[in-house]
C-alpha cells in the first residue's frame, strides 16, 4: 500500500503500522505530544482519497471527523490513501533558534584565570630520529622527549599507538602531541596545527545547541541549534523513557540525538576550515534522561519508586564511544547530574547564575519542558523538579505551540469591550499561542471578569468570543477563514496545573529550610521561555513570587554557557562537580507538604491572597 501526500511524495505503508508511523519512518514528522499514543491530538492529517481505520478520534471535533480529518496515530490504511498535511501539524526539525553569545563568559574566565584550561593541551616535541645507535621504539622515543619536560605518567592507548608511527614519520620528528589533563595521549598532528578545538554541547529535551570554540583563545567561532529529533517520539522526558524501554528503541533515540549534533557540527568544521581530528574535547550538558539516552544508557530506573539513575557523575569517556564525528580519541566531560529529573544542564546553570558564589538568598529557575527549581547561595543548595509538564512548549494546548515564529507572545484584553490586541513573534500571520501567551491570555481574562478564581469562563457575558462546543467554552483570541485560535477552558486547567507546579515548587523548598518565599533577594529565570515572559503577567497569574521586577534576572541558555565554561576551565569543572555535591534533591512527588501547596496554587493567582500583596492592593 501507498501514502500519497498532497503536493508531495509518496511512502510506502506497511500493513498494520498507522499513518503516523508510516511517515515516521519514512522521514515525514508531525507534531505528536503524546509520541503518537493517540491521546494529545495534535498529528491530525485530512484523507483526501481511500479507505481506513481509525481507532480513537480523541481531541477532534464533529466537524473535523465530517471533513474525514483524523489522527494519524490512530488511523490504519486499508488501500492507498491520499493525504493533506495541515501546517501546524508539521513537526519541522531544523528550525534555527537564537542562542546565548561567549564574550561576556570569556571575560569573566580571564577574570578568574591567567590563562585557559581545556581539558586537553598541545606540546610540541622535537624527537631525535631513530638510528642504529639510538634505536628506542617510537613510543619510548615521546616518553623521553615527554620527560624531558618534565611531564611523566602519560598514558598510551591503543587507538593512540596505531596512529602514532605514520604522523612521527610524516612530520619527520617535530610534532604536537595533543593529551588530556590527566595525561592520556591523544594524538600526534603537525607543527603547523598548533590550534585546537572543542564542542560545548546543551542537549535539551526539545532542542540540541552546539557551540565550536578555539581552545587556543576562547573564542566561539561557530554555533547551531536543532530541534531534538527525538521530539518524534514524544514531547517530555517520560514519554521518550517508555519508548526507549517499552518500546525497545534505546538505540533510536540514541542515534537520533547524536545525529543531530553531528549535523549540526559537518557544516562547521566546513566553514570554519578545521580538521575534524583537532576537535579533541568535548563537553555535554543535558537533563538526567537526555544525558542517559546520549550515551546510550537505560533510563527506565529514573521513572520507577525510588527514581534513581545509572549515574549522577560521569567518567570522562571518549568521542568514539559517543559516536560524535571528532578525534575519536577525543574526551568527552559530561556536566555532574544532580538526582533523577534535576540534570547537568542545572548544574550548568547554577554555575552560569554564580548564585552558588554569593551570600544573598537566590532562586534559580529553567522552564521549558520540564521545571527545575534551585534555591539557595554560598552556604546551601536545595533543587527539586516540578511536574509541570511541557504545557509552556505547547503540549496538551489545543493551539499550544514554541515560541517561533506565528506564536502569539502577548495579549490584551478591552476589559469593556473584550477586544483583543495580539502580539506575534516574527509579525508574521497567528498560527497558535506559545508559552508567554498563554500566561498573557490567562492574566487579561482573569482581570476582565472573564474566566473566574477556578480558571472557569463567566457564563452569560455580552461578548460572542465565547463560545460553548463540545468539549466546553473556548475563548476565540483570533480569527481567520483557515482557523480560529483558541484557548479552551481544558488549555486553562491545564496551564493552572502548570503554574501551580512551579510556585507549589518552590514554596517547598524554602520550607525544607525553614525559609519562606520574602527570603529570596534574586530570581534567575534561564531558558529561551524567559525571553517573552511578562514578568508582571506571571505574578498576576500566581507562578513567580510577588517581587519587585528589578529582582528577577533573565540569563538565557545556561545549559550551553555552563558547558562552555567548563570547557575552557579546569576551574570551572571543579566548581561544577562541587555544585552538584553541594545540591540536596528533593523529590516532590513523595514530599508530604507538597499536595498542600499545589492545591492551594490551583487559583488565581492563589487561595491566600496575602502572599501577592501588590495584587490585593491594585485588584482588591
Amino acid at each position: 500500500m501507498e501514502i500519497k501526500i498532497h503536493n508531495g511524495k509518496s511512502i510506502m505503508a506497511e500493513p498494520g503500522k498507522s499513518v503516523y508511523q508510516s511517515l515516521r519512518d519514512s522521514g515525514v514528522y508531525l507534531v505528536a505530544s503524546c509520541g503518537g499514543k493517540g491521546v494529545c491530538g495534535k498529528c491530525r492529517v485530512k484523507v483526501l482519497e481511500g479507505t481506513y481505520k481509525t481507532e480513537s478520534a480523541a481531541k477532534l471535533k464533529k466537524k473535523d471527523i465530517g471533513d474525514k480529518i483524523v489522527l494519524a496515530c490512530t488511523t490504519f490504511p486499508e488501500e492507498d490513501i491520499l493525504i493533506e498535511i495541515p501546517e501546524d501539524s508539521k513537526l519541522v526539525i531544523g528550525d534555527k533558534i537564537a542562542v546565548t553569545k561567549s564574550q561576556g563568559l570569556l571575560e569573566f574566565l580571564r577574570a578568574e584565570e591567567p590563562s585557559l584550561t581545556p581539558m586537553v593541551r598541545k606540546i610540541l616535541l622535537t624527537l631525535m630520529p631513530p638510528s642504529i645507535e639510538d634505536n628506542l621504539s617510537d613510543l619510548e622515543r615521546i616518553k623521553r622527549a615527554l620527560a624531558e619536560n618534565e611531564i611523566n605518567g602519560m598514558r598510551f592507548s591503543h587507538g593512540f599507538v596505531q596512529n602514532m608511527a605514520g604522523s612521527l614519520r610524516q612530520h619527520t620528528w617535530s610534532v604536537y602531541l595533543t593529551y588530556t589533563e590527566n595525561r592520556e595521549a591523544i594524538s600526534v598532528v603537525s607543527p603547523e596545527r598548533a590550534r585546537h578545538y572543542g564542542l560545548a554541547v546543551d542537549i535539551g529535551t526539545t532542542t540540541v545547541v552546539v557551540y565550536l570554540v578555539d581552545c587556543t583563545d576562547g573564542t566561539l567561532l561557530d554555533s547551531g541549534v536543532t530541534y531534538n529529533s527525538q521530539m518524534r517520539h514524544g514531547d517530555d522526558v517520560i514519554t521518550r523513557i517508555i519508548h526507549a524501554t517499552e518500546g525497545g528503541a534505546l538505540t533510536e533515540l540514541r542515534d537520533a540525538v547524536v545525529n543531530d549534533l553531528n549535523g549540526l557540527l559537518s557544516p562547521m568544521i566546513e566553514r570554519n576550515r578545521i580538521n575534524r581530528d583537532d576537535v579533541d574535547c568535548a563537553v555535554i550538558s543535558g537533563n538526567t534522561t537526555m544525558t542517559q539516552l546520549f550515551w546510550g544508557i537505560d533510563p527506565s530506573s529514573i521513572r520507577e519508586e525510588p527514581y534513581i539513575p545509572t549515574v549522577n557523575d560521569y567518567p570522562v569517556w571518549k568521542a568514539g564511544t559517543a559516536k560524535v564525528l571528532i578525534n575519536q580519541q577525543a574526551p568527552v566531560y559530561t556536566m555532574a547530574c544532580v538526582g533523577s529529573y534535576v540534570g547537568g544542564d542545572i548544574t550548568a546553570g547554577v554555575l552560569a547564575s554564580k548564585m552558588h558564589r554569593n551570600p544573598e538568598v537566590a532562586l534559580f529557575m529553567d522552564i521549558g519542558t520540564n521545571g527545575e527549581i534551585v534555591v539557595g547561595n554560598n552556604e546551601w543548595l536545595i533543587t527539586a523538579a516540578t511536574s509541570a509538564g511541557p504545557c509552556f512548549e505547547g503540549s496538551g494546548i489545543r493551539h499550544g505551540m514554541r515560541a517561533t515564529d506565528g506564536a502569539i507572545e502577548s495579549v490584551k484584553i478591552d476589559p469593556e469591550t473584550f477586544a483583543v490586541e495580539l502580539g506575534i513573534i516574527g509579525n508574521a500571520p497567528p498560527v497558535g499561542i506559545c508559552g508567554s501567551g498563554m500566561i498573557d491570555a490567562i492574566s487579561e481574562l482573569f482581570f476582565a471578569g472573564l474566566i473566574d478564581q477556578k480558571g472557569k469562563f463567566v457564563r452569560d457575558l455580552n461578548t460572542d468570543r465565547i463560545r460553548i462546543e463540545d468539549e466546553g467554552p473556548e475563548f476565540i483570541l483570533h480569527r481567520s477563514e483557515e482557523k480560529d485560535i483558541l484557548l479552551t477552558e481544558a488549555d486553562i486547567e491545564n496551564i493552572l496545573r502548570a503554574k501551580a507546579a512551579i510556585y507549589a515548587g518552590m514554596s517547598v523548598l524554602l520550607k525544607e529550610v525553614g525559609l519562606s518565599l520574602n527570603i529570596v533577594e534574586r530570581i534567575y529565570i534561564a531558558g529561551g521561555f524567559g525571553n517573552y515572559l511578562n514578568i508582571e503577567k506571571a505574578i498576576m497569574i500566581g507562578m513567580l513570587p510577588d517581587m519587585p521586577k528589578e529582582k528577577f534576572s533573565f540569563i538565557g541558555n545556561t545549559s550551553i554557557a555552563g558547558a562552555y565554561l567548563c570547557l575552557l576551565s579546569e576551574k570551572m569543572r571543579r566548581e561544577a562537580e562541587d555544585i552538584a555535591r553541594k545540591m540536596t534533591y528533593v523529590e516532590l512527588s513523595v514530599s508530604k507538604g507538597f499536595m498542600d501547596e499545589y492545591m492551594s496554587a490551583l487559583f488565581l493567582p492563589h487561595t491566600d491572597i496575602d502572599l501577592f500583596p501588590s495584587l490585593k492592593e491594585k485588584y482588591g
